[in-house]
């Protein structure tokens, strides 16, 4: 097996129902599982019938649950998976997130499945790019993919996003979350992008997935012209300490071998940029058991060298050899050959490999979005309020301004909430943004008292604080100007509250030294001078 493999060559044998098996048992443990729906109505669920999985609803992973839903045709239905049978478009908007609640520092798989259906009837899918969090994942350019990263979020949640480029409306089908052993898919830096999964020597040509999967990862099948299968209908041990990567046993039970039993096992392929990052991984099985006097010892190389000792695959037991740091280059040959005192030719049960995405753009401070979102539920804003409110730079919140240093975790320097018809209490958790030197509420319906922690920062010189215009609220000072002064209710807290008290008594000085002088002398010029 040469040249290029192609994920998207798969993406039917995964979506189309009668590959699967159609007897599916429920009780398999799902913990930890997100398996979103998107488009599915309000509040709804169900098990996926051949799968078994439960989906929900996207509706509470959106905000304001923008965009629209869709049920595609049945012609573009049938037959497939029933997840893919709905999907939410967004034809409004630039960026529109999901914001889904996980455990920071977990290593997930996080999948994205966009299959299109001409639900739109233009018979031309549109291209939008595919953000992750504040980073840049991917772009969604074909009628139906699958886009899927290995991924450790440090924050409680994670944005996916989905960003109109002017190609066509961003649409999605579902979002698929499953949590990962903290020993397995590790690298150097980086998330790993999914490249390529296939199951070698699969005698059935299908994609297994959950529940053959616990980890719900999708093996797709593939053979070669000069290989044939070898399997077996004993259980492979694939949940053993030496290998943490619990392999599905109906995967690993079938395994290629070359034809000429002289010959080796090569898989290949040409990356479009040199400088891309692989990692591989390797999953033997040995499927026959055999004889004392037959062994099958395998060596591999990388572009000709050598890539892992030789080693014999364990009978009836999974084993993964793997790159121990990234692989670059204009070409990526393997070959896995019989060395030695073998007299059986070599064998392979799967492989995966995946490149490597670096997420340098951090995400802005998790406290202060915590307080935004605080704010966004209290007053219940309607801007464009989604994602990460300060990254990237160019999606940036309005009505926020944000500093930035370099690719380090943005901060919140400036909010402007003023006409948004805000009601209520000003929350005293607008003090919780350390890095705050302007907040302006004005020309809102805010009623009762100003936090105290505001003030303090207001009269301690650390924030600009303009609450005028607002009706029934309470505040040390008045806004200055003679039209704000008609109402004793408007206020604006100046950087330096202190310096007000110094004006007034300076003024209150001068007005009494001018009455004096007044009283001594009739000079009609002295006292104008004194009223101006």
């Amino acid at each position: 097996m040469q040249g290029k493999l192609r994920l998207f060559s798969h993406f039917f044998y995964a979506l189309l129902g009668f590959i699967l098996p159609v007897l599916i048992v429920y009780g398999q443990d799902q913990a930890g599982f997100i398996s979103i729906d998107c488009g599915l109505a309000a509040n709804s669920s169900y098990n996926e019938p051949k799968t078994g999985v439960f989906y929900v609803s996207d509706t509470t992973f959106l905000d304001n649950i923008t965009g629209e839903s869709k049920l595609l045709l049945p012609e573009h239905r049938d037959g497939y998976l029933r997840q893919v049978w709905n999907l939410r478009y967004f034809p409004e908007g630039i960026r529109n997130c999901y914001t889904i609640n996980i455990i920071s520092s977990t290593k997930y798989l996080i999948r994205a499945t966009f299959f299109y259906g001409d639900y739109d009837g233009q018979h031309k899918a549109p291209v939008f790019d595919l953000h992750l969090g504040a980073n840049y994942w991917d772009t969604v350019k074909s009628n139906n993919t699958i886009k899927e990263i290995i991924h450790v979020p440090l924050q409680n949640y994670i944005h996916i996003c989905l960003v109109n480029t002017g190609f066509g409306t961003p649409y999605i089908s579902a979002i698929e979350l499953r949590p990962l052993g903290t020993t397995v898919y590790k690298t150097q830096m980086g998330s790993l992008a999914l490249f390529n999964r296939l199951d070698t020597g699969s005698i059935t040509n299908k994609t297994y997935m959950y529940n053959d999967d616990v980890h719900d990862r999708w093996w797709y099948p593939y053979s070669y012209n000069g290989w044939t299968q070898l399997s077996t209908s004993l259980t492979i041990d694939s949940a053993t300490s030496e290998n943490p990567y619990q392999l599905p046993s109906i995967v690993m039970s079938t395994a290629a071998t070359p034809k000429n039993e002289n010959a080796s096992l090569y898989i290949g392929w040409t990356p479009p940029d040199s400088n891309t990052e692989y990692y591989v991984y390797m999953h033997f099985a040995e499927v026959e058991s055999l004889p004392a006097n037959q062994p099958r010892l395998l060596s591999i190389t990388w572009n000709g060298k050598p890539f892992y000792r030789p080693f014999s695959p364990a009978y009836l037991s999974s084993f993964t050899v793997f790159t121990q740091g990234p692989l670059t280059g204009g070409l990526h040959n393997f070959s896995i050959s019989q060395v030695g005192n073998s007299t059986l030719p070599p064998i392979i049960n799967a492989f995966e490999i995946y490149t490597v995405i670096e997420f340098l753009q951090e995400e802005t401070n998790q406290e202060e979005v915590d307080t935004m979102k605080k704010i966004k539920s209290t007053y219940g804003v309607k801007k464009n309020w989604q994602g990460d409110p300060c990254a990237p730079q160019q999606y940036v919140w309005a009505g926020l301004n944000c500093s930035y240093d370099g690719y380090d975790s943005p901060r919140i320097n400036s909010l402007d909430l003023s006409n948004n018809n805000l009601t209520g209490l000003v929350p005293d958790f607008l003090s919780r943004l350390p890095n705050l030197k302007v907040l302006n509420l004005e020309n809102n319906k805010l009623t009762g008292s100003v936090p105290v922690g505001l003030i303090q920062k207001a009269n301690g010189g650390l924030l600009l604080l303009s609450l005028c215009e607002n009706q029934n609220l309470t505040a040390p000072v008045s806004c200055g100007s003679k039209e704000k002064k008609k109402n004793k209710n408007n206020f604006v807290v100046p950087v330096v509250a202190s310096v007000v008290g110094t004006l007034v008594l300076l003024l209150l000085t001068a007005a009494a030294v001018c009455w004096g002088l007044t009283r001594r002398r009739k000079q009609g010029r002295l006292h104008e001078q004194c009223l101006s």
